[in-house]
């Protein structure tokens, strides 16, 4: 247990206390697939539902959980946030849609719970948007890909 940061030598959760760390630049970039039917796929890609256009919206929602990190994973820190891309691409091979998120921030802690953040709130919202189309969508494969900045360097995740 003497590697998690947020656990205390005594075993109770903590806040990591970050104040005499340096502030960097900090960049993280995060991805995640939502699968779905044809029926709902060609659904999301014209853009038109009762609802309105779930890519813009689900677009729109990752920014915004990224900006509620904070307030929806206990221990982390709430951060100036200085740039959120939330993106969406259609792959009609996979009837599924990757999404992505890089949030960036100058501070004194990482921003890869924010860009998972995001790419989870898009992708619960493209479910919302489409659940009555296809309620067996699967959401899958979210995980951070890059992260720079801080005392640890960059990190990309292996390809293979």
């Amino acid at each position: 247990m003497s590697d998690l940061t947020h656990i205390g030598p005594d075993g109770r959760a903590r806040m990591v206390d970050v104040s005499d760390k340096s502030e960097t630049t900090r960049v993280a970039l995060a991805h995640g697939f939502v699968r779905m039917s044809e029926a709902a796929f060609d659904a999301a890609v014209g853009r038109d539902t009762k609802k309105g256009d779930p890519i813009a919206i689900a677009e729109l929602a990752g920014i915004m959980a990224a900006k509620k990190t904070s307030d929806l994973i206990p221990l982390c820190h709430p951060l100036p946030i200085s740039g959120v891309k939330v993106e969406i691409r259609a792959d009609a091979a996979k009837s599924q849609f990757e999404v992505t998120a890089r949030v960036k921030t100058t501070g004194k802690t990482g921003v890869e719970m924010e860009a998972l953040t995001a790419v989870s709130g898009a992708c619960l919202t493209l479910y919302d948007m489409l659940k009555a189309v296809d309620k067996s969508m699967q959401i899958h494969g979210i995980e951070l890909l890059e992260k720079t900045g801080g005392k640890s360097g960059t990190y990309r995740k292996p390809t293979g």
